[in-house]
């Protein structure tokens, strides 16, 4: 069984392009107004949807997403928002996986959290902070669910921490292509493109990159050596920094525009 997210890279790969994949917290900045910035986001091209779990410790967000975060968490978010938020990108066409730590997975229940992702729809989970050695309940859990595991990678990752990782990955890997935490960027580092290179020595695997993504020079050049580009700080800047909802959806709708044509550049 292939999941829409797998799906979705096989076509992007016989189209010889780059993935686009936007991120949203769920609730932010309102449980439907994160519905319509998705809506948004699918209008203009973006290929797929990485729905946030808001968290009140998020160790790998920067202070653009925390401050989304704690909107979206003060408005009282939780599981059912976030899978109803799923199902929404799902019923719009969107491959969607959810970013989420560890501990709301826990709580929520590992087999239960697992079974909820593929009956809304879902491709796959995100966990930043659950290591290959913790995940055997994890791995048993999705497996069931047919549904995708996505970890991350980072540049300080070793060569042999590398091929262990990516060997339990499915869907794409997490290319953090930085070491620090989420956010646009003026400049972006040359660790994306080396990180990238690392990881096509020891897995076939679609590699998708992350962090600092903000411009349409810098989609063009991050598609331009990986399977997919990893947009978040960006896309909720344009919400956070707009005077009403409905200007920030345009403010959306124009950069998403951008990056979509910046991905397509790539190749």
């Amino acid at each position: 069984m292939h999941t829409p997210l797998e799906d979705l890279f096989v076509k992007t790969r016989k189209e010889n392009r780059s993935a686009l994949i936007g991120y949203l917290p769920a609730g932010f900045p309102s449980q439907q107004g994160c519905k319509n910035a998705i809506g948004v986001l699918a209008k203009a091209g973006v290929d797929a949807v990485e729905i946030g779990y808001p968290y009140s410790d998020p160790v790998m967000d920067g202070p653009t997403i925390q401050q989304a975060a704690d909107i979206s968490l003060r408005a009282g978010t939780g599981a059912v928002d976030v899978f109803d938020t799923l199902k929404y990108a799902h019923q719009l066409g969107l491959p969607a996986v959810v970013m989420t730590y560890w501990n709301p997975i826990e709580r929520y229940g590992i087999e239960r959290f697992a079974t909820e992702m593929a009956t809304n729809g879902g491709s796959g989970v995100i966990t930043p902070d659950l290591t290959i050695e913790e995940s055997e309940r994890w791995k048993n859990a999705t497996a069931f669910a047919g549904i995708n595991t996505i970890y991350v990678v980072a540049p300080s990752t070793t060569d042999d921490r590398l091929a262990l990782v990516t060997s339990q990955c499915s869907g794409f890997v997490y290319a953090a292509s930085l070491m620090g935490v989420t956010g646009a960027r003026a400049d972006l580092s040359s660790g994306g493109r080396d990180l990238v290179s690392r990881i096509r020595r020891v897995t076939d695997l679609p590699i998708a990159v992350g962090l600092g993504v903000s411009t349409r020079d810098q989609a063009r050049t991050v598609a331009g050596y990986a399977d997919g580009v990893i947009v978040g700080s960006a896309f909720i800047k344009a919400l956070l920094d707009a005077k009403s909802e409905e200007s920030g959806l345009e403010a959306l709708s124009l950069l998403a525009d951008d990056l979509v044509a910046g991905v397509r550049e790539g190749r």
